[in-house]
């Protein structure tokens, strides 16, 4: 594949973690040297002395230095040092330890993804989830189809070994190098969303390791209040150690189409008709492309493979400065036991598509496994490393926008402010309200359907201090225009410097909200990184 298909396949993947917030401008800070913050108060050091695990506690300079970074690249917050847990029980005496101090605080990290600091711990304790044994384990049922797996595994082994026996989880991340605990403790947002709602949507069961330092079984049944509580929770309740996953019957092979249309409301229409209908794809997202010859923001990025080209002959005259791209898969098997026939598929994907109204030489296709399918990031992350930028800052605004509003957000947003590109996707497509369960701690837009939205950013692979403000800026505008404009939208992988923030995201969710930190997490020990609350405040 082309170096900018790479581009889109890598930045949309990390939309796995989903946490929602409300509508004020997002303040950022650049700190980049932290070695100047200052050493961690004696009393917590003494409090870690006698903390006895069976893991390994690590106050090395890189160890704590890598933690104090995460994917964004824009916030920098030292620990005090970095946990790595033999298993859940080390997790809850390091939080029992924690209660003994009154500022230590406790914060859980899977592969580094987030964006704005929220695995972050200042002067904490920084837990390493992939560390733990147990995230080797993997126990797939294929009788009562789940899997229990660790909250520290990625969710690339969780395939891996789930497809071995024939089965895989419903619902996925585009980008699989992210934790088991940590999407859950978000949303876990993809293509699949719009049938089978979120990751959230579909565990049944978790153990969870408590801001009392109490580790506990939870399902639907069983501790229900910390099962929904933790469900989206931005790890403020517990942490996730142990999660069961339904399973469905895994397909051997997936066509991936990407088709084009010049009109929003076109696109929009199709993309919410296929997510509305009983008979669909498997898989549907879409994406805003700039109507020009760029490689990054252009044409170039809506071929599959090297072998396909965008003619732009084939677009209607007098088109605007941004197209549409909807992007659909359907998964088929080659069991034999099926008798499946590539005539079998080309004619369910042309009765599919035939309901749509895309410009009709403008569509692209590929068959491919489903491995490669669900892996297609992790196959070009590489590239990325290699050519440096994937360790650059990553100032991405990710955000849900109602249906109400997301026709005026295209003309505002994407036809204007954002008419240049972003230096990678512009992710946007439709998901459905009833597939989220309203008892778990997300918070979304009013309505039956609404729209991601995702502007996943990349820097060059130098980039000067001011190239990232810009964009930083860029987010601030939209943001802004978002509220003046009173549309109504939640962020998406969020970061507030304020409670009253955290408040008006919450809405009338927020009383909820406090009494479930209050049960569970009362000395606000979890997660400071998101600084929802304050350690020891009294809730």
């Amino acid at each position: 594949m082309r170096h900018h298909i790479f581009l889109f396949a890598c930045t949309i993947a990390l939309l796995a973690s989903s946490s929602l917030v409300s509508a004020e401008v997002v303040k950022h800070s650049f700190h980049n040297d932290t070695d100047s913050i200052p050493e961690p108060e004696k009393q917590d050091d003494g409090v870690l002395k006698d903390l006895d695990i069976e893991g390994n506690i690590d106050y090395g300079l890189n160890a704590t230095g890598l933690t104090s970074k995460d994917f964004g690249g824009i916030y920098a917050d030292k620990p005090l040092a970095l946990i790595r847990p033999a298993g859940a029980d080390d997790v809850a005496r390091v939080i029992r330890q924690a209660l003994h101090s009154p500022t230590l605080t406790v914060a859980a990290r899977g592969n580094g993804h987030s964006i704005n600091g929220q695995a972050m711990a200042k002067h904490g304790l920084v837990i390493d989830m992939k560390s733990m044994s147990d995230n080797n384990r993997i126990d797939v049922n294929k009788t009562s189809m789940y899997a229990d797996v660790g909250g520290g595994a990625l969710w690339a082994d969780v395939l891996k070994s789930c497809v071995a026996h024939g089965v895989a989880p419903k619902s996925w991340t585009d980008y699989l190098e992210l934790t088991v605990g940590g999407t859950l403790s978000n949303a876990g947002v993809s293509g699949q969303a719009f049938r089978y709602g979120p990751q959230t949507s579909t565990v049944t069961e978790l153990e969870v390791v408590t801001g009392n330092g109490e580790k506990t079984v939870c399902s639907n049944s069983q501790n229900s209040e910390l099962f929904f509580s933790v469900l989206g929770g931005l790890g403020q309740f517990g942490i996730i150690t142990r999660a069961r996953v339904l399973l469905q019957t895994a397909p051997d092979m997936v066509r991936w189409i990407r088709v084009v249309y010049r009109e929003f409301d076109e696109f929009t229409h199709d993309a919410e008709l296929l997510v509305m209908s009983q008979e669909s794809f498997n898989y549907v997202e879409g994406f805003v492309f700039v109507n020009s010859d760029d490689p990054v923001n252009g044409w170039p990025s809506v071929p599959l493979d090297s072998k396909q080209s965008f003619d732009p002959t084939h677009l209607p005259k007098k088109t605007g400065p941004v197209l549409y791209c909807l992007e659909v898969a359907l998964h088929y098997s080659n069991n034999p036991d099926h008798h499946p026939s590539t005539s079998t598929v080309n004619m369910v994907v042309e009765k599919l598509l035939g309901r749509l109204r895309f410009i009709k030489h403008l569509r692209f296709e590929i068959d491919l496994t489903y491995m490669k399918f669900l892996l297609r990031v992790k196959h070009v992350e590489q590239a990325a490393r290699d050519s440096g930028i994937w360790d650059t800052p990553h100032p991405w605004l990710n955000m849900f926008v109602s249906k109400r509003d997301i026709a005026a957000f295209n003309r505002i947003v994407f036809q204007n402010i954002l008419k240049d590109g972003v230096n990678g996707p512009m992710l946007t497509y439709p998901l459905l309200r009833s597939k989220w369960d309203n008892r778990s701690s997300v918070v979304l837009p009013q309505g039956e359907i609404f729209y991601l939205v995702a502007l996943l950013r990349f820097s060059h692979a130098h980039p000067k201090e001011s190239e990232t403000k810009q964009m930083v800026a860029q987010n601030q505008e939209i943001l802004q225009t978002c509220i003046n404009k009173g549309f109504d939208f939640k962020l998406y992988l969020p970061h507030y410097e304020s409670t009253v923030e955290w408040k008006k995201h919450f809405g009338d969710q927020w009383g909820r909200f406090v009494e479930r930190k209050s049960q569970f997490d009362p000395k606000a020990v979890l997660a400071p990184g998101q600084k929802i609350f304050t350690r020891n405040r009294q809730l």
